[in-house]
């Protein structure tokens, strides 16, 4: 089956088992949050969210990359007064299907809107989970640097002389610094705080992110004409951000409204190339993938 940049009505768990051991380099997705998105997907109760998505996260496993990476967004929910722990326990459960919990970014929503609630302010943040197979993975760096900021103009004219050496950290960590380094240069590496604004337009879609959140992973783990995979592609945002950066991609979706929609979107970005209907539906079991 070819599945390269390939929009694919159906349940992602299905639909993957028809996909080859090792075959993406980037999975970015976000998946339906517990309790949500109740008319799409059925909006899986919190006890049961672990159940629900770990036999998503065993084919997640099987077809990407032994150098790939696995980018979750998610954020728990607040059930009787106190945050839900799916997400811990998705981490632990996780761990055990044989994932390395390599890292977790969050992404600031720098537009968020003042509210107030009766025991706790509201949610200016989510996670992004970092997966992958191996210690040993891709990751290009140098593609998500930022500009060096206000502070180099002062801080680098005055440095100490701790400053000019490697300072090692005191925790006996293994980590260290040379602010040194920094002297005439114009960009540094990022942190693992995302700033980004929120989707203002919902796009006929419950739940959207930004085009620079997946573009963002997508520059830090892949290289032109890799392959990404999104297996809840909703309105198409991570299929848009990796065809503009020259990847090639897979989007799953079980609403075929979001297929079409997401169809119309690149439609619009390259005419030619998606002048065809590219939309699959699994069907049963059974049945093999259609034209």
């Amino acid at each position: 089956m070819d599945f390269f940049n390939k929009i694919i009505q159906g349940d992602c768990e299905k639909v993957l088992r028809e996909i080859p051991d090792n075959s993406f380099d980037l999975i970015f997705t976000s998946p339906p949050y517990a309790d949500q998105r109740s008319n799409t997907y059925g909006g899986i109760k919190p006890d049961a969210y672990v159940d629900w998505f770990l036999p998503k996260t065993k084919q997640f496993l099987r077809v990407l990359k032994p150098t790939g990476t696995f980018i979750l967004n998610i954020k728990e929910r607040v059930v009787n007064g106190e945050r839900h722990i799916y997400v811990i326990d998705l981490i632990l459960r996780m761990r055990e299907q044989g994932w390395l919990w390599t890292e977790e970014f969050i992404w600031h929503k720098k537009n968020s809107y003042p509210g107030k609630w009766p025991n706790r302010f509201r949610d200016s943040w989510e996670r992004l989970l970092q997966f992958n197979k191996n210690r040993q993975f891709n990751m290009y760096q140098e593609e998500v640097m930022v500009p060096i900021g206000e502070w180099a103009k002062t801080r680098l004219n005055n440095l100490s002389e701790t400053d000019k050496i490697r300072d090692t950290s005191k925790a006996e960590s293994g980590f260290g610094k040379k602010v040194a380094n920094w002297i005439g240069r114009d960009k540094v590496y990022p942190t693992n705080v995302i700033h980004m604004a929120t989707e203002c337009s919902n796009r006929n879609h419950s739940a959207v992110f930004p085009e620079d959140l997946p573009s963002w992973f997508i520059k830090l783990f892949t290289k032109q004409n890799e392959l990404v995979l999104d297996p809840f592609i909703g309105s198409g945002t991570t299929a848009v951000a990796a065809k503009k950066l020259k990847r090639n991609f897979l989007g799953i979706d079980i609403n075929n409204d979001y297929c079409q929609l997401t169809q119309e979107r690149l439609f619009q970005i390259q005419p030619r190339l998606f002048e065809e209907h590219t939309i699959y539906d699994t069907g049963s079991d059974d049945e093999s993938f259609r034209h």
